[in-house]
């Protein structure tokens, strides 16, 4: 199971956990490779390219849909050279800050940026990820200049954000939610249209004045296209069963995460449809990568 980020990220500990039970199923390791790099793009070329036998997968995640509208070029088209087996979770963006930034609030951190344009900076897992759209968005709708830090994945962004190099992050809720807990970050809001169980008292940036801010993540396993069907459809049967096992439900609530185990028909419809869909908010944006 290919991941596209270093460990230490939300791709990695889902992969790593749904890795584990898959392992017990079929009988066979379940190793999980990290291959970052541009943005999750360099271990999606990889396993679009990869022999399609069943035994290489991607642990692929809603950046792959931003990627494809932010990279002017790549080698691998994401609708085409993949197919979809499952979702395993949907996880919301949070936003937070360093305790020692002064902002208590959306407003009061707005007010800072607005104050010193381009002095408060903010971490992502790479350009043309959701972190990154969800950064160039908040600019937008709050009139405000951030610096954006592109970094690998989310284990050096958090090391950085712990230690004072940036500002904040809009990453997942799972790498930050023990440093939220132990009040090493602070949680502004989260960028989904609903609060997080994970964070209940945390509002929305919607609630906080962002008006329709609507921005989630979500993680999957896809194959290359050309795996045969009979091997797709039961990796889909086992990585269901899985992921609605109460013991699989309860690991991913501990993890900030809201596991889901669809089909392959509707992993695929969400995939069409949020390529669409980031493809008007990246030109709207004006986010582009060579």
């Amino acid at each position: 199971m290919v991941v596209p980020f270093p460990a230490g990220g939300t791709t990695d500990a889902l992969a790593r956990a749904l890795g584990e039970k898959l392992s017990q199923r079929l009988g066979q390791p379940v190793i999980v490779e990290n291959r970052a790099g541009a943005g999750a793009t360099v271990g999606a070329n990889y396993v679009a390219k990869a022999a399609p036998d069943g035994y290489i997968l991607l642990v692929g995640a809603v950046h792959h849909t931003i990627a494809t509208s932010v990279y002017k070029k790549l080698p691998y088209d994401f609708q085409k050279d993949f197919a979809p087996i499952t979702t395993i979770a949907n996880v919301p963006n949070v936003l937070v800050v360093n305790a020692n930034t002064p902002a208590k609030n959306v407003a009061e951190l707005m007010a800072l940026a607005k104050a010193e344009p381009g002095k408060l900076s903010y971490g992502s897992n790479g350009n043309g990820t959701a972190q990154h759209l969800i950064g160039t968005q908040f600019q937008n709708i709050t009139g405000t200049s951030l610096l954006h830090v592109p970094y690998q994945g989310s284990g050096p962004l958090t090391t950085d954000l712990l230690g004072g190099q940036i500002t904040m992050s809009f990453d997942t809720i799972t790498p930050v939610l023990q440093h939220i807990k132990n009040g090493k970050f602070r949680a502004l809001a989260v960028s989904t249209s609903t609060r997080s169980s994970a964070l209940p008292d945390v509002p929305t940036l919607d609630e906080a004045g962002l008006k329709g801010f609507n921005i989630g993540t979500w993680f999957g396993v896809l194959a290359p296209a050309a795996t045969p069907k009979d091997l797709v459809a039961r990796l889909n049967t086992e990585m269901v069963t899985i992921i609605q096992s109460p013991e699989f439900k309860k690991r991913m609530g501990e993890l900030g995460a809201e596991p889901i185990g669809d089909s392959r028909e509707d992993m695929a419809k969400k995939i069409k449809e949020e390529t669409e869909k980031f493809a008007g908010l990246v030109k709207e944006a004006k986010v582009a990568v060579e």
